[in-house]
């Protein structure tokens, strides 16, 4: 495997943690600068993603508006909304997720109805003769041999959304959003994705944090990193495969196409180590998913891996890394639609009886996107680094109408509880 020396790398060390003593402040400060804004008039649809024979909410389910590049995903409440330029209606608008069967509306469905109902899929795809591979590790390299074919070789500027959220237990006691654009370039480009933040807030209730302040370094650039598409050098590239064991799982479908699942897993174990499932459309050999983790038993290893800083009397160690990552099809071609890398954390303390956890999800959609063709020299001064640690900047809670017309992944309730009472917090310590 590749050994970098940089300190922020993808996977194994890209994910750093820095933790830091902080008394407790009764104010916050706020700073924000819209940079641009735009005239296009949107109408906002509404709507929740159920599974039909239970009425349960059915989280991460993509949306997506037919005939254009604008999308967004459910909350872990099902819930989404969506914002549509008016100039583009009539469109439909699909449904789907892995494991039901995908659905496409008319936008006006969202007019009177809210609810999107979606159908277990439940066809036994064993039996159908598109799944003729028999070797997974071949299957594989067929893939990554593939991607020149099958992804995008253009540079795009994309729209996405960013959320960074840090639970201490079960309550939440950091946010940050962001929109962002991302100048991404093409697979198989030496250059780096570009990332300049559009509009970002972030609120944090330190009182909450037991005085310890956990930060995440590398904000949407954790989520970014997980395209393994783009960053197949870090965790499987060509060449890479004997290092990994293979097999393949029950087939599945996605968006209503075939999909072989192919179990992974790294054989050299004496430093934290891969393994999930990649989800390679049967047809034209794509990876439309990944869902993976890294084995963090090691806690020694573990520790000089993602912990930057830690207070003295303490002991700092990842206890659950997984990460998940996929790819939408627009005329043909694939590209990075969603990245999300959830670390839980444990905090011993010398002198306490009992730990603290710490649970971190960083996760990105892009929910709009074009070809980028401005041949003139990208400013660097407007791009963020990757080593970025999210502000501590609160007032955009305050603005309803602070995200305007960009897409974004709607709240879920223990979010915007937590946001509730850190507003009220402020506004207490103010008076």
């Amino acid at each position: 495997m590749k050994k970098i020396n940089s300190p922020f790398q993808i996977g194994k060390i890209y994910t750093i943690l820095f933790l830091l003593i902080f008394a407790v402040s009764p104010g916050f400060s706020a700073v924000f600068q819209e940079i641009q804004t735009d005239s296009t008039n949107f109408s906002v649809y509404r709507g929740i993603v159920i599974n039909s024979e239970s009425d349960d909410p059915i989280a991460s389910a993509l949306i997506s508006v037919n005939r254009s590049n604008i999308s967004t995903i459910s909350n872990s409440d099902g819930e989404f909304s969506l914002r549509v330029p008016e100039d583009l209606t009539p469109v439909t608008v699909t449904v789907s997720r892995l494991g039901y069967n995908s659905k496409s509306l008319p936008l006006y469905y969202f007019e009177e109805n809210n609810r999107v109902e979606l159908v277990n899929s439940v066809q036994e795809l064993s039996e159908i003769n598109i799944f003729d591979a028999d070797d997974p590790r071949e299957l594989v390299n067929k893939m990554l041999q593939k991607k020149d074919e099958n992804y995008f070789s253009d540079q795009t500027l994309m729209t996405s959304f960013y959320r960074e959220t840090i639970k201490r237990r079960r309550t939440n006691v950091s946010l940050s959003e962001a929109v962002v654009k991302i100048y991404k370039s093409p697979h198989n480009s030496n250059k780096d994705d570009l990332v300049s933040i559009y509009k970002a807030r972030k609120s944090t209730d330190y009182d909450k944090l037991d005085t310890l302040a956990l930060k995440l370094r590398g904000g949407p650039f954790n989520a970014l990193y997980l395209d393994l598409i783009k960053y197949t050098e870090y965790v499987l590239q060509p060449g890479m495969t004997k290092n990994y064991e293979f097999s393949f799982d029950e087939p599945t479908k996605i968006n209503d196409n075939y999909i072989y699942v192919v179990n992974f897993e790294e054989t050299d174990k004496s430093t934290p180590w891969y393994f999930g499932q990649l989800f390679i459309d049967a047809h034209s050999l794509t990876l439309v998913r990944a869902e993976y983790k890294l084995n963090v038993d090691d806690r020694r290893t573990a520790t000089k891996m993602f912990v930057k800083k830690k207070p003295s009397g303490s002991k700092v160690y990842p206890v659950d890394l997984s990460y998940k990552v996929d790819y939408v099809e627009n005329n043909g071609k694939w590209h990075y639609a969603y990245g999300n890398a959830i670390m839980e954390y444990v905090v011993d303390w010398r002198k306490k009886i009992f730990n603290s956890r710490y649970t971190v999800n960083s996760e990105m959609v892009v929910t709009n996107w074009e070809k980028y063709t401005d041949n003139g020299e990208l400013k660097t001064e407007e791009f963020i680094d990757p080593y970025v640690v999210m502000g501590d900047d609160v007032s955009g809670f305050y603005d309803a109408e602070f995200w305007g017309n960009n897409n974004i992944i709607e709240p879920e309730k223990s979010i915007q509880n937590a946001i509730e009472k850190i507003k009220k917090n402020m506004e207490d310590n103010q008076e």
